[in-house]
């Protein structure tokens, strides 16, 4: 029995290093948010009709969406750290 949960917990670890997104045990509420928000627009990028989706439901391009998209997917720096915190703050008020 014992065996079993080391053997899953190294699976785990295994998967938490060889994948970014899938988190560690360190990891905050805000930057598992923004993992998944980059990753969703990743993924609006990859996949054509969900980029068209958007780009008629904005009235916009679909190179303009994807620019977009990509702008939001890149990594941020300090300037933009500040800028998704207050993003993120504004999404727990809503939770509340």
């Amino acid at each position: 029995m014992a065996s079993d949960r080391f053997n899953i917990n190294s699976q785990l670890e295994h998967l938490q290093a060889k994948y970014v997104g899938t988190g560690h045990a360190d990891l905050t509420r805000f930057e598992w948010a923004v993992n998944i928000q980059r990753d969703s627009y990743a993924s609006y990028v990859g996949h054509y009709p969900m980029l068209s989706y958007f780009a008629i439901a904005e009235n916009e391009s679909i190179g303009r969406e994807r620019y977009e998209f990509m702008q939001i997917t890149r990594p941020s720096s300090s300037h933009d750290q500040g800028r998704w915190q207050v993003y993120y703050l504004a999404l727990e008020e809503l939770a509340l």
